[in-house]
């Protein structure tokens, strides 16, 4: 059977699409998260596993109620390829690549291609005769951006990448960053409050965050955000309790987007545009006009940039960061948002080796 699979593994969910021969649509499924940098490699085969064994409920004869076991009993798998967030390193990609081969019996080597999940968001490049670049942005859970070059026998090579350090050291534009700005930014109106004749500081983000937590003041959210990270077995406490620290802020971004673009609250306006400036800030890192100091920058007007993840999925979050671009000098040929990596890649993938 000439199954072609690829997995979206980000850190909001795993995403699997199975097509045929001809692109074609056979299976999906989605599953947990599995950013590899968050889980042990038990943990992230675990993800894939379940996830690809629920795609395959449709593609085998007869169909099939219960997810397909694998490693299958026969070859299924003409090609596989792994988009993981989190795989940032040849070490990486070495520690994965032979665990996937014996799941899904598909040999090491090229109808295996395991790498960073920007990789996905290069293949717009193939959609446009006037570019031969591209430039690949995450902006989900977290955020990271690479630059690609399509060469003379048609392959993706990357160029240079900035981001992907995870929510300790990272994730400028992402999800994480957008409820820690969120929290910085009305923490500090609150201070700056405290020296006036009305030191009251009200508003649409401001009440969502206060609720979000079920507190009454603003300074009981550094209570809530600095709680100690859950133990196994928690069953008392408010909700955002039994969240690790990183999802207690990261939780936070929906409530700024409801706040800026439903309630048009200022306050909320300005997190999004400082996130989106700061991540255009980083996309600007790689780009400009080759030289022998630099010769890997990619000029933008002979560049496609290509978005993926949830809250780049949001047009007017993602108009911000082109706008942002364009202010650094930077505008684009083509602009592409890939809602559903893991299809574009399946698709690809069947073209290629079919």
């Amino acid at each position: 059977m000439s199954l072609y699979l690829c997995c979206d593994c980000g850190g909001s969910k795993t995403s699997a699409v199975i097509v045929d021969a001809s692109g074609v649509v056979l299976g999906r499924a989605f599953g947990g998260p599995s950013n590899f940098a968050y889980l042990t490699l038990e943990g992230y085969l675990s993800a894939v596993q379940l996830t690809v064994s629920d795609a395959l409920k449709t593609c085998v004869t007869p169909t099939s109620i219960e997810p397909v076991p694998l490693p299958p009993n026969e070859p299924l798998f003409a090609a596989a390829w792994f988009g993981v967030s989190g795989v940032d390193s040849p070490s990486a990609v070495a520690a994965i690549t032979p665990e996937l081969s014996k799941l899904l019996a598909i040999p090491v080597g090229p109808r295996l291609i395991v790498a960073n999940d920007t990789h996905l968001l290069a293949a717009p490049v193939r959609m446009h005769d006037d570019v031969s670049h591209a430039v690949g942005v995450i902006g989900g859970t977290g955020s990271i951006a690479v630059t690609f070059k399509q060469t003379e026998s048609n392959e993706i090579q990357e160029l240079g990448r900035i981001g992907g350090w995870g929510w300790i050291l990272g994730d400028e534009g992402g999800g994480f960053h957008v409820g820690r700005e969120a929290v910085r930014q009305v923490l500090e109106a609150n201070d700056r409050a405290s020296v006036c004749a009305n030191p009251n500081v009200d508003g649409p983000l401001v009440r969502r965050i206060l609720d979000h937590f079920s507190v009454t003041s603003i300074l009981e959210v550094l209570t809530a955000v600095h709680l100690t990270d859950p133990t196994a077995g928690l069953k008392s406490g408010p909700p955002h309790a039994a969240m690790p620290r990183e999802k207690r802020l990261s939780s936070i971004s929906p409530l700024v987007f409801a706040a800026a673009y439903d309630d048009n609250d200022p306050l909320a306006l300005k997190v999004l545009q400082t996130c989106a400036g700061i991540l255009a800030d980083e996309i600007a890192a790689l780009l400009g006009d080759p030289t022998p100091e630099f010769p890997k920058l990619v000029p933008a007007k002979d560049t496609v940039i290509s978005f993926g993840g949830s809250l780049v999925g949001i047009e007017k979050y993602r108009k911000i960061i082109i706008g942002e671009l364009e202010k650094r000098g930077h505008a684009f040929a083509h602009i592409h948002f890939v809602d559903d990596a893991a299809f574009t890649g399946a698709q690809g993938l069947a073209a290629s080796f079919s």
